[in-house]
C-alpha cells in the first residue's frame, strides 16, 4: 500500500485570522451524525453504537422545544466497498461533505461514531469549512495516540490511524479527503488520557513536536489543569477547534462499553466538570465521540456517560 506521508507544506490558508465565532453559541442547533462503523477495528462491535444511543434516547437532556438538536442522518458502509480501507475511504467522504454542510449552515456537527476511523472524516470536513478563514485545531482525548500508519502497525486496524492521517501520514485514500494537504498541524493538536502507545507512533509525534498529556501527567497536575492548557494550545494560532473524543480514555472499571478498553482511567465526572468550562466558547466548531461499543456495556451505564459527557457542553 501506498504509505507515503504528504508532504508537510502545511493548510492551504487564505485571508487573516478572524476574530468571529464561526458559529453563534447561543442560536447554533446541534446535528447528529451517525457512523455506523467499525471496521477501522477488530472488533465491528461499535458499528452498533449509535443506532443503540438513539434507540436509548441518550441525548434527550439536548432536547430543546425550539428544535435545538435533531438526528439529521446516520452514515453506514456502501455495499461496494471490497474491504476496509475502501469502506472507510469511502466514509471518510460522505462524512466530510455532511460535516461541512452543517457548519455551512451555521449548525453544530456532533458526530457519534463507530470506530475512531470516522475521525479522518469528522475533521476532514470541518476544516474545508474554515479552509479559507484560517487553520483548525484539534483537542484528541484518548487512551491512544492513533497515529500508527500502515508501516507502523502491528495489527493494521485503520482504527489506530487517524490521526495520523489527519497529520497527513498514510495511505492516500486516507490522507487525501476533500483535499491532498494535511487537515491538522502538529502545533494546533494537542492529546489528552494516553497510555497505551506503541513506539512508531510514539515516534511520529515526538518527531513533530506534538503536545501530549500522558495520562501521568493528568494524575499529577489534575485535568482541569491539564484540560485549561490544552484549549489554550488548540485555540492559539486558529480560529476554531474540535474536540475527538474516545470513550476508552475513561476507566473502563466504570465505563465498561467501549472499544478498546484500558485500565486505569479518567473519571467520567471528572472529564464532563472539564468539558463544561468551554460550553459557551464559541471557538468550539465540532464534537465528536467515537468507540462506544454496546455489546460491551452495562446496564447502560457507558451509553449514559455519552449523554453526559454531551450534555456538559452542550446542554
Amino acid at each position: 500500500m501506498n504509505d507515503e506521508p504528504v508532504p508537510e507544506s502545511g493548510l492551504a490558508v487564505e485571508g487573516q485570522l478572524s476574530a468571529e465565532p464561526l458559529v453563534d453559541s447561543t442560536r447554533r442547533r446541534v446535528r447528529i451524525i451517525g457512523v455506523a462503523s467499525g471496521s477501522g477495528a477488530q472488533d465491528h462491535g461499535c458499528q452498533d453504537g449509535p443506532d443503540k444511543l438513539r434507540s436509548l434516547g441518550i441525548f434527550r437532556l439536548l432536547q430543546r422545544a425550539d428544535d435545538r438538536l435533531c438526528w439529521d442522518q446516520t452514515i453506514n458502509p456502501q455495499g461496494l466497498a471490497t474491504g476496509p480501507l475502501d469502506t472507510i475511504a469511502q466514509i471518510s467522504e460522505v462524512l466530510a461533505r455532511a460535516v461541512r454542510g452543517v457548519l455551512a449552515d451555521g449548525n453544530f456537527p456532533l458526530v457519534i461514531g463507530g470506530d475512531h476511523s470516522c475521525a479522518i472524516g469528522t475533521w476532514s470536513g470541518a476544516q474545508a469549512h474554515i479552509a479559507t478563514t484560517g487553520r483548525l485545531g484539534l483537542l484528541w482525548i484518548d487512551a491512544h495516540m492513533d497515529s500508527h500508519t500502515f508501516r507502523t502497525s502491528p495489527s493494521r486496524a485503520i482504527h489506530g490511524m487517524p490521526l495520523a492521517c489527519l497529520l497527513g501520514f498514510g495511505h492516500f485514500r486516507l490522507t487525501h479527503v476533500m483535499s491532498d494537504r494535511p487537515k491538522i498541524l502538529p502545533q494546533d493538536l494537542c492529546l489528552i488520557g494516553v497510555r497505551s502507545f506503541e513506539s512508531g507512533e510514539a515516534a511520529l509525534l515526538r518527531r513533530l513536536g506534538v503536545r501530549v498529556y500522558f495520562m501521568n501527567d493528568v494524575k499529577t497536575r489534575g485535568l482541569q489543569n491539564v484540560f485549561r492548557e490544552a484549549v489554550a494550545h488548540v485555540s492559539r494560532e486558529t480560529v476554531g477547534y474540535g474536540i475527538s473524543l474516545d470513550m476508552d480514555v475513561l476507566d473502563p472499571l466504570e465505563e465498561p462499553g467501549v472499544g478498546s478498553p484500558v485500565p486505569d482511567g479518567i473519571h467520567e465526572a471528572e472529564l464532563s466538570s472539564a468539558l463544561r468550562s468551554i460550553h459557551a466558547d464559541t471557538r468550539l466548531v465540532a464534537l465528536e465521540i467515537v468507540e462506544y461499543n454496546p455489546h460491551r456495556d452495562r446496564k447502560a451505564t457507558t451509553a449514559e456517560a455519552v449523554g453526559d459527557l454531551c450534555a456538559s457542553i452542550l446542554s
